[in-house]
């Protein structure tokens, strides 16, 4: 008789312990700073912003039952902080951006562009992120805190070091707690903590067709190309190397997305997306099963119901510099993931060059994944040769 492999263990779709709560802290880097930035250049009601992310953050994990992670859309929040768009034109953007992402979904159209992308290119989009996320720790979060913010970070990084992998002594609680007494011994105003308390909940929004319009070309076009590289693509890569028993689809995944975008306007909610960043920095941290995003979510609920009024001075106790070790290891995590295309050298030329580009041009992530394809086909018919086999 032919001899064939064990089945995949099945893992548990929930769960919640100390690995879990350290993996949900592994995406907070990302997060926590674009939605500051976006209430404070908007003006939206940080209400509806911070309880409906922390809605979509438990959907995602019920849902998947994986470290499935719903983040801000970036390239969203980057123009919203730099151009102060307001609350009614977000709201139309994110409609526009969910409507799109539905129609990918039901028509297949997702799944012909999942086919037509090779995998170094969908790395080389990771290794893209990874260089962003790198850039964003070392630049502005590390050095952000003056000489007792880099001794921190310094600890910090030590601390993650010595822990990474640790399952009783999860590296991101041990950090997180770090930070948090660093807060509360030198940042900390109890005034302003007992001003922010206090129940309040998102109220009803219905975005007007003009605001529908203005979104979809200032704000859901230029996300299009990153959220199909790195929201879609990516992060089913991810899930498939870290749970291969899953079989995930694209089209779940833009499904989801779609479907987070079709409910987040209507009650003050910032778009969403998943993504691959998020999903490796739960991972890395320790996160096996939705749980990580479920108690994650509940953070900011918590944040949203009862905090919401002073969230931006709250967490500003927060040290920059401990974030900044998060989103490092994060990075970190990504671009090791060429080492499974690094052994074939056009495929890793491939990958490098397609991460350059879309790290360091305006849309870089819609010029990568055109130029990155386009370059793995001339490659395959001889017209172009990068590197030998």
């Amino acid at each position: 008789m032919p001899l064939t492999a064990p089945p995949l263990p099945r893992r548990p779709r929930l769960r919640f312990d100390r690995n879990e709560l350290a993996g949900a802290l592994g995406d907070l880097g990302t997060d926590l700073p674009l939605l500051i930035g976006v209430l404070a250049a908007s003006g939206t009601d940080s209400a509806g912003v911070l309880v409906m992310f922390g809605l979509m953050q438990v959907f995602s994990g019920v849902w998947y039952g994986m470290p499935m992670p719903v983040q801000p859309l970036k390239a969203f929040a980057a123009l919203v902080i730099a151009q102060k768009i307001p609350g009614r034109v977000i709201y139309g953007g994110g409609l526009a951006i969910g409507v799109s992402m539905f129609v990918l979904s039901i028509t297949g159209l997702i799944d012909v562009l999942a086919r037509l992308v090779p995998k170094p290119v969908v790395r080389g989009i990771q290794f893209g992120l990874a260089l962003q996320l790198a850039t964003l720790a070392l630049k502005e979060y590390v050095p952000s805190d003056g000489l007792p913010g880099y001794a921190l970070a310094a600890a910090g990084f030590i601390v993650t070091v010595v822990l990474l992998g640790n399952r009783r002594w999860p590296a991101a609680l041990v950090v997180i707690v770090l930070g948090v007494s660093y807060g509360l011994l030198f940042k900390l105003d109890f005034a302003t903590a007992q001003q922010a308390l206090g129940l309040h909940l998102p109220t009803w929004h219905t975005p007007a067709t003009a605001d529908i319009l203005t979104g979809a070309v200032l704000l859901a076009l230029p996300q299009i190309p990153l959220s199909l590289g790195n929201s879609i693509l990516a992060t089913r890569q991810i899930a498939q190397d870290y749970f291969p028993e899953r079989n995930l689809t694209v089209k779940q995944i833009s499904f989801t997305y779609a479907l987070m975008n079709l409910v987040n306007p209507f009650l003050g909610g910032f778009p969403v997306c998943h993504g691959s960043g998020g999903m490796v920095g739960h991972y890395a941290f320790g996160a096996r099963t939705g749980g990580s995003v479920v108690l994650y979510g509940l953070l900011f609920l918590v944040l949203g119901l009862f905090f919401s009024q002073g969230f931006q001075q709250v967490v500003q106790i927060f040290p920059l510099p401990i974030l900044g070790v998060l989103l490092l290891f994060e990075a970190l995590t990504l671009a090791a993931l060429l080492r499974d295309i690094a052994t074939t050298r056009s495929s890793l030329l491939l990958a490098l060059l397609t991460g350059l580009l879309c790290a360091g041009l305006p849309y870089g992530y819609l010029v990568g994944l055109i130029t990155g394809t386009a370059l793995y086909y001339a490659m395959q018919r001889g017209w172009v040769g990068i590197g030998k086999q």
